[in-house]
Order: structure tokens, then sequence, then C-alpha cells
């Protein structure tokens, strides 16, 4: 079906919906990838320790070898979907897992890696219902504010995982702390699952079976989950190196908490309307290579501040900055992505690509986390600003190879 007529909700329900989702989502993201690595190094744990939080990404890695049986599942017979039910369900686990957490406090760090697997595992089969809702309910106009949403509810539960969580936890302990998650993550979904159920889909794409097959013989495919490596790889080296690098430069955990929040916060929900506005003027691909750039310019900008001993204060100016370029960059890359996904098997699709970024922020976690255990910051962060500049050229390289002029955005759905 065309995607002017297709059966859709208002975009602001669509929008409003997958925002409130996206921040419980990324509430266990932060807390995973920012809270727990500063919490855990502040206790005395190694640099090898923290890397090890890293490998919790393989779930959002691997989602990919059952995404279709999600699809199947989801997609009902009479085109009718199961979105809310499963993403209830998930969530309603995910908040079980943290509850857990918080009784088992950390004296065991084995059980805690064990729980917070269960809890990424239930995350990420939640993340995908939610993506094939957004790309089947997202006309090709409101994708660029749509992933904006998105991503401004990505930071703002990073906030929560990530900024909270540390303010919380000196203050009230361990166990209150987790608990308010665990609470936070129910009470996000509800705008999700209390709202109204999209019309069934086009008919005819009820008898097309959802595979990794299908998806992989798609040129679309193929080139999406190129750039997206290219893109990504630079940025998510020193992700999981942010906050032990402020640990370790002497910032407070209170003060880290607060970078975490505030000046995350704000350079996120900047970043991403910086982004959703690119991609609705310039159009999706030159959108992605504009905040490529931008990503290129704050690792470099950081990576110098590194190696030239900028104390604490400086260098978490300089990874608000940061945080801002990965936020234009996640709006216009997962923008252009939307367009490539085939609405027979959105989630599949979508998840490929996710599953692709997930996996380079998994490897490249733990990687840079061994080249600064042996090397020291300075090495890892000048090589995550390489990575992302020749990222940037290769990606030019073959977006002007496939069309040249980039004229236009890319955004039209593939069927």
């Amino acid at each position: 079906m065309a995607d002017a007529v297709r059966p859709r909700l208002p975009a602001w329900r669509v929008t409003s919906a997958i925002a409130g989702v996206y921040v419980a989502q990324s509430l266990v993201g932060g807390l995973t990838f920012m809270g727990i690595p500063a919490a855990l190094r502040a206790e005395g744990a190694s640099l090898k320790e923290v890397g090890l939080v890293s490998l919790l990404m393989l779930p959002w890695a691997l989602k990919f070898l059952w995404a279709p049986a999600v699809e199947r599942h989801r997609i009902r017979p009479d085109g009718g979907r199961r979105s809310r039910p499963m993403v209830a369900i998930g969530q309603l686990v995910c908040a079980l897992g943290l509850a857990a957490l918080a009784l088992a406090g950390t004296d065991s760090t084995r059980l805690m890696f064990i729980l917070l697997a269960f809890v990424a595992l239930s995350a990420a089969t939640v993340d995908i219902a939610v993506d094939a809702f957004a790309v089947e309910q997202l006309a090709a106009a409101d994708r660029g504010w749509g992933n904006a949403a998105q991503v401004g509810g990505g930071y703002l539960g990073m906030v929560l995982g990530g900024g909270v969580f540390l303010v919380l936890l000196p203050q009230v302990g361990w166990t209150c702390a987790m608990a308010a998650m665990a609470a936070a993550v129910l009470l996000l979904a509800l705008p999700f699952l209390f709202g109204p159920e999209p019309a069934p889909c086009d008919p005819e794409a009820q008898a097309h079976r959802p595979s990794l097959r299908y998806a992989l013989m798609r040129p679309e495919v193929r080139r999406g989950l190129l750039v997206t490596i290219l893109f990504e790889a630079g940025v998510r080296l020193v992700q999981v190196l942010a906050g032990p690098l402020l640990v370790d430069r002497g910032l407070d955990l209170a003060v880290l908490g607060a970078v975490n929040g505030i000046g995350a916060v704000g350079a996120g929900l900047l970043g991403t309307a910086v982004g959703g506005f690119l991609v609705h003027r310039a159009g999706a691909e030159r959108a992605v290579l504009m905040a490529g750039s931008a990503q290129v310019v704050a690792l470099l900008g950081l990576a110098c501040a590194v190696m030239a001993g900028g104390d604490a204060r400086l260098l978490a100016g300089l990874v608000v900055a940061k945080v801002l370029a990965m936020a234009m960059g996640f709006v216009c890359l997962y923008a252009w992505l939307m367009g490539l996904s085939s609405l027979k098997q959105a989630g599949v699709d979508f998840t490929l690509f996710q599953c692709a970024d997930a996996a380079i922020a998994g490897i490249a976690g733990y990687g840079a986390a061994l080249v600064a255990a042996r090397f020291g910051y300075g090495p890892a962060f000048l090589a995550a600003a390489g990575l992302a500049a020749l990222g940037l050229v290769l990606i030019r390289l073959l977006l002007v190879h496939r069309r040249p002029g980039l004229a236009g955005p890319a955004l039209q759905p593939k069927v």
C-alpha cells in the first residue's frame, strides 16, 4: 500500500507513545552502561571488570535471531498487531528483574551480571515490537521528528539510569535507588499501553512470512548495515569509558550524576532537535553526513583534551558535547534507516540495523577498555576520533557512488 494512503494513527499519538517506551528502555541502557560502570569503578573495580559491562549489549546485538519469530507473533492474520500486549509483558519482566537486582545488592558481581542480562534480554525483545510499530505508523514526512522523539526519549532514559541513579545512590543506597528505576520502567510505558490500536495494515502483506533471508537479500538492508557500522564505530568506542575517565580524574559521583543528568539531557534534547531539523531540511542522507562531521569534531576535541591532561571539568564539558553530536547522529541515521525497512517485516529489518549498532557498541566498548587499561585513556580516545573520521569518508564515498548529488530525502518505504 502506498505511503500516502496507509492507515495510520495521528503522528502526535505515535511520537508520544514511542517516546515513553524509549525513555523506559534507555533507562535500562543508561543504568547498565553508565550508572553501574561508574558505581563499580568508585568501589574499586578494575577497568577490565568495568569493560565486561559492555558484553551486556549482546542481547541487543543478537535480537535479530528471534526478531522474525517476534514479528510473526506480532502480526495477526487479519492484519492487526499485538504490539501492546507484547510491550506490557516485556516491561513487566524488566521491572521484576530490576527489583530482584535491588534486593540482591552488589555483593555478588556474578549475580548482578546474570540479572542485568535477564533485563537486557527482555528489553531487547520489547524493542523489536516498538520499532516495528514506529516504522509502520510514522509517515515519511514525520520520520525526522519521530526519530527525534525516540532519541530524545532515549536520552531522558539515560539521564534516569546514568544520572538520577548515581545521584540517588549515595543518598538512599543501592536497594532504594534500584527500586526507583524499576518503578519508572513501569510508569513510563503507560502512554503506549493505554494508547489506541492502529487500524489493520495492508492485507496483501499478511501472506508474507517475516525472515532474515528476505531482509538480507534486499540491497537496501545490506547498504544500511554497512553505513551503520561505519557511522557508529568511532563514538561507540569511547561510550563506556566516559564515566570511568571522569571518576579517575577526580570527579565526585554526585557531580558525575549531574553531568550525566542535566548535561546529557540538555545536550541530548538539543541534539535531537537539530537532527530532526537537518533531516527535514536537508534530507536524510545529507543529514547523516552533517551529523557524522559533528561527531568527528567532538571526538577529536575530547581526544586532544585527554592527551593534554585536561582537568575533570573541561573533560566533562567535552563529554557533554559528544553527547550532543551523538544525539544528532542517532536521529539522522535512524530516520534514513527507517526508509530502508520493508513494511512487510519492519521489525526484522529495523532490528538488523539496531543489532549492527549494538554489536559495534559491545565490541568497541570492551576493546576500548582493554586499550585504556594497557596504554591509557589518550590512545583510546584518539583511536576513536580516527575511526570516526575514516568511517565518515567511506560513508560519503558509498552514498555518492550510489546516488550522485545526494538530492533529496531518502525516506520512502521499501516493500
